[in-house]
């Protein structure tokens, strides 16, 4: 492990907003905080929101700094990338923000049912060949339901035409209300107070030329979920070499030249 990144988990250590619980001390203690977020640290009754996957948390921060009226949490299992939000919010004195370094499958050990009131996915790896590890899954909707009020809801912002795809036939197949849909968010007219706040990887991959998908909708407590047929076909720019990926012009002008 380097200097930098051991640096970083240190001054983690010392950011009174940055809860990091290892699974063992969990199983042992719990989490003070459960169901007690509002009231016992950030001594408001705003509603509650969670950017899964954060990250180096830009939007958490960036939400909080928009929204003064809620509460902002990043949950990341990467310490490292999150001490860049972390020292943000602590450099800016943000009174509504918090990180809480675990995996996003424990977040019902961290949050108590109906505590939730939003949800934020912002370009996570689609998956593509894993169902069971899309954060749009009917699986994870499910874990998503024992922290949201009943009919919290679930923002996703993605630059892969396959999980946004994927995430309008979940939706649709379970008619889960939907508020908001685009495959061109930059376009649409709908970014609003969200234009600006844009996560280190979407200005790499508009830079490319490519869009952003945007969709938000409503998880209600109860029904049985089902799972969409997985028949969807794949980004295919995420096939090729990370050459590619970096600097398509250069693989489109050698095309050009053949």
């Amino acid at each position: 492990m380097g200097k930098n990144k051991l640096k970083k988990f240190a001054d983690m250590e010392t950011i009174d907003f940055v809860f990091q619980y290892p699974f063992s001390r969990l199983q042992q203690e719990g989490f003070p905080l459960k169901g007690r977020w509002r009231s016992d640290f950030f001594h408001n009754d705003n509603p509650l929101v969670l950017e899964l996957g954060c990250g180096k948390g830009e939007y958490t921060v960036g939400l909080a700094r928009r929204f003064p009226g809620k509460n902002f949490i990043g949950v990341d299992i990467k310490g490292a990338r999150m001490w860049t939000g972390a020292s943000e919010a602590r450099t800016e004195g943000l009174p509504n923000v918090a990180f809480v370094r675990t995996s996003i499958e424990l977040i019902d050990s961290f949050f108590a049912p109906g505590e939730v009131s939003e949800i934020w996915i912002t370009f996570p790896d689609p998956q593509m060949k894993k169902v069971r590890k899309r954060l749009t899954s009917t699986r994870f909707m499910e874990l998503y339901r024992k922290v949201l009020h009943d009919g919290g809801t679930i923002h996703l912002k993605t630059d892969s035409p396959f999980l946004y795809r994927y995430t309008k036939l979940m939706t649709a197949l379970n008619s889960l209300p939907v508020s908001a849909d685009t495959d061109d968010l930059y376009s649409s007219g709908i970014a609003g107070d969200i234009r600006d706040i844009k996560t280190h990887y979407e200005r790499q991959w508009l830079a490319r030329g490519l869009t952003i998908k945007y969709i938000r909708f409503a998880l209600p407590a109860g029904g049985a979920l089902a799972e969409p047929d997985d028949d969807i076909e794949p980004d295919t720019y995420r096939s090729y070499s990370r050459g590619y990926i970096q600097m398509p012009q250069l693989f489109e002008n050698s095309n050009q030249n053949d």
